[in-house]
């Protein structure tokens, strides 16, 4: 797929599974686009002054999504061309979906269930930041948690990149073959 049918101002969100390097990628692609970047689990934190893992905890899952689901609307309806990472399960609110969307590009990364499991235990917040959602152990939670989030991930996004054996950085350059050439145009004059 080419990314011609876009405006190249658009908005992008990157949507996918906890690990797959959504905020590492966003931070990257807002710089080399230069445009401004969120990533809505940090700005949920710091709207509401506790931690995701707190809020899931104490307030439970759909009291976190209600809080999730208004900071997204919120950040895409009032940030034009923002480059947005989110939360791994926000695609779970048909809402937000549509505000993506509406937003712009949405683009999923991806990663198997085993990879995810590697690069969740090997960040040393991974665990600790990020809160249980069933009882299976980590791979047997993302394998069951992948299962039933993919079918939501496949029908917001408009692109899937895979990131296995890519840096950042490549996904980026992944990213980068599908977007507008008006865009790159710009921007390469814009660093000039």
């Amino acid at each position: 797929m080419t990314l011609a049918s876009f405006a190249p101002e658009c908005g992008v969100s990157l949507v996918g599974y906890r690990g797959t390097g959504k905020s590492s990628v966003g931070k990257i692609l807002a710089r080399r686009l230069g445009r401004s970047f969120a990533d809505s689990d940090a700005e949920l934190e710091a709207r509401v002054g506790r931690t995701v893992a707190s809020l899931f905890a104490e307030d439970g899952e759909p009291r976190f999504r209600d809080l999730e689901e208004q900071l997204i609307v919120d950040l895409v309806s009032n940030s034009p061309g923002l480059i947005l990472a989110t939360g791994g399960g926000a695609i779970l609110r048909s809402r937000v979906c549509d505000a993506l969307r509406a937003h712009g590009l949405v683009i999923w990364l991806t990663a198997p269930a085993e990879e995810l499991a590697r690069r969740i235990m090997a960040d040393r917040r991974g665990l600790a930041a990020r809160p249980s959602l069933t009882a299976a152990g980590t791979l047997g939670e993302i394998q069951d948690v992948l299962e039933t989030r993919t079918p939501f991930y496949r029908a917001v996004a408009h692109l899937t990149i895979d990131t296995v054996g890519k840096s950042a950085g490549q996904v980026v350059e992944s990213i980068m073959q599908h977007w507008p050439q008006s865009e790159l145009s710009s921007t390469r004059e814009a660093g000039q």
